[in-house]
């Protein structure tokens, strides 16, 4: 029986508003492909290094080195605080309600995402917080998707084990293959199609099967 659903944040949870428009109209650039080429670098930087912001002074030079990496593909100094301010996340629509169905049903809620420290606080502003039991980062373990002890440390905040838990996510190597790993069934959310599931709202179908 299944007792307790994690979830990824960014894809599943959480999108990300496309953060070049504002940080072009913040530096005066017109060019804003100009400025998406080298957010999108900086993106590439961060995943593969979020885990290292896990405390507020290592997230400040982690933060400082994503600037850094903007600035030099931008050939201008660019901030961490005006990167940051261009930053921002929303909450998908059906992740409130179905936060709410969920733990109506009983079930413990934990997101589960390779972020660095400031993920709490983030889905605090999203206004996910209260409808989640417990959030676990890369930063916090110290490992990353698809590696199973982060979905261990998942279950032990759920105090859940691996046969009555669930996974969703919208990566199939990091959420599918690492949820299975660690002997957890998972669920792929493709919203625009070719997923197990096009809406959180689904996840209550797959609580029996």
């Amino acid at each position: 029986m299944i007792r307790c659903v994690l979830l990824d944040a960014l894809g599943t949870l959480v999108r990300l508003e496309p953060p070049w428009p504002l940080l072009a109209a913040e530096l005066g650039i017109g060019d804003q492909k100009r400025v998406e080429r080298a957010m999108r670098a900086e993106m590439r930087y961060y995943r593969e290094h979020s885990h290292e912001g896990r405390d507020a002074e290592s997230l400040a030079d982690l933060r400082r080195r994503c600037a850094r990496i903007v600035s030099s593909e931008l050939g201008r100094v660019v901030t961490p605080e005006q990167l940051m301010a261009a930053i921002r996340f929303q909450a998908y629509p059906d992740a409130p309600p179905a936060l709410a169905e969920l733990r109506a049903l009983g079930l413990r809620l934990v997101c589960v995402s390779n972020w660095d420290v400031s993920l709490p606080s983030v889905l605090d502003r999203c206004g996910l917080a209260d409808g989640l039991d417990a959030v676990v980062t890369s930063a916090a373990t110290g490992v990353r998707k698809p590696d199973p002890a982060i979905f261990t440390a998942a279950l032990d905040a759920a105090e859940c084990e691996p046969g009555e838990a669930l996974h969703v996510g919208d990566t199939e190597d990091e959420d599918l293959e690492g949820a299975r790993a660690a002997g957890i069934r998972a669920l792929l959310i493709r919203r625009d199609g070719g997923g197990d599931i096009e809406s959180l709202m689904a996840i209550r179908h797959h609580l029996g099967s």
